[in-house]
């Protein structure tokens, strides 16, 4: 039914109990990973010589973005972990609407096989059969724009390969996706400088936008953070006030990359997916309704994000983390005590024993146990801190 470089997939039926229900089954082509480890070793050399012989580029980092294809390869070969990402997206969503994924065969899922729910729907790309089918274009390019979003922002987990021949809309207009070898991940950090580089260009606050960028540390702090701002307003001023069809996202990236080395901005290997998932999704959506205004459809993602990690409901968020935390550290206290009075009676006897213990030795048994000191007032600190969290969480 589809072919691609690692594998191929067929249409298949599982009789099970007396019901016969139709499977999609992936399989890897014989050999694949020899190939790819072939062609990765030959990057890898590229990207080492480019870095040698040519100082410019290394602030782009060839050699850790083979990395991160390298590592995203491996993960692709392993069908097992292409069965948890869909789980894992599965959990993420389920109380989403609009978006799914296929259900997982467990059973029938091994390294090199993976066996999923059969999707009955119609390729996105095919306008012609989603308007025969009675089915709102414009509506289903929003919900692919926002659900990439809202999955990127909120859960840090994201489909990072949503060209149109991986989205399907089953009977029910739900976006179905599929092929999932290829997933980005995003930290807490990430996940704001997203949030906010989106909330600050639409709300034209060039200044937050500037400083998220000094926060996440994609800009040297030798650079003045106004400076860094005026050229994020010379990028967004221009959108301001355009039609929808005359702003894209590629354009939006493009501008941003012509100012990395102004600012001595080095390649972030780990929004390598984001970035380039943002421009495919944004193909995607365009290709359904053109004149999809990606600012307006991002905006309530970003705002919801904003306001519940970074609002009144983000500080309380913090606080209970915090007050877990702290709770964890005070369960460690007792053991690090004990820790240090067990020191302290082993080097007292050593001591009475007459062992000798050279300078370096001394120094860093001294360091530990003034290490272990502090313990015990941080410890007294702690516990003060975690009164208040508790306090204050209960309070609000």
């Amino acid at each position: 039914m589809a072919a691609a470089s690692i594998a191929q997939v067929h249409k298949a039926v599982v009789v099970e109990n007396g019901e016969r229900r139709e499977v999609a089954v992936k399989v890897l082509r014989p050999g694949v990973e020899r190939r790819f480890k072939r062609d990765l070793d030959s990057y890898f050399f590229a990207a080492r010589m480019i870095e040698r012989f040519h100082p410019p580029t290394r602030r782009l980092r060839p050699v850790a973005v083979v990395e991160t294809l390298a590592r995203t390869t491996e993960i692709e070969m392993d069908l097992r972990l292409e069965a948890a990402a869909i789980s894992e997206m599965a959990e993420n969503i389920k109380g989403d609407t609009g978006f799914r994924v296929p259900t997982v065969d467990w059973k029938r899922t091994s390294k090199r096989v993976l066996t999923l729910e059969w999707i009955d729907g119609i390729p996105i790309a095919d306008t012609a059969r989603l308007g025969a089918a009675g089915l709102d274009r414009r509506a289903l390019g929003l919900t692919v724009l926002q659900s990439f979003l809202r999955h990127a922002m909120r859960d840090g987990f994201f489909h990072a390969d949503m060209h149109q021949g991986n989205l399907l809309v089953d009977r029910q207009g739900n976006v179905v996706a599929v092929d999932f070898g290829i997933m980005g991940r995003l930290g807490p950090k990430e996940r704001r400088f997203l949030a906010e580089i989106l909330h600050g260009i639409i709300t034209r606050d060039y200044r937050r936008a500037a400083e998220v960028h000094f926060w996440a540390g994609y800009v040297p702090p030798h650079h003045p953070v106004e400076v860094f701002a005026q050229a994020l307003r010379a990028i967004g001023e221009p959108i301001q006030g355009r039609s929808a069809g005359e702003i894209s996202m590629a354009d939006l990236l493009g501008q941003l990359f012509a100012y990395t080395e102004v600012f001595d901005m080095q390649t972030r290997p780990e929004l390598i997916n984001l970035q380039k998932t943002m421009v495919v999704v944004e193909g995607v959506a365009r290709g359904l309704d053109p004149n999809l205004d990606i600012w307006t459809a991002a905006e309530p993602i970003a705002r919801e994000w904003v306001e519940s990690n970074l609002g009144p409901a983000g500080a309380l968020k913090d606080a209970r983390e915090g007050a877990s935390e702290i709770g964890r550290l005070l369960g460690d206290v007792p053991a690090l005590l004990g820790q240090a009075e067990r020191t302290l009676v082993a080097l007292a006897e050593a001591a009475r024993g007459g062992v000798r213990l050279d300078d370096e030795t001394v120094e860093r048994l001294a360091a530990a146990d003034a290490r272990q000191g502090r313990w015990s007032r941080v410890a007294l600190w702690v516990g003060a801190l975690a009164l208040v969290a508790i306090a204050l969480t209960l309070w609000r």
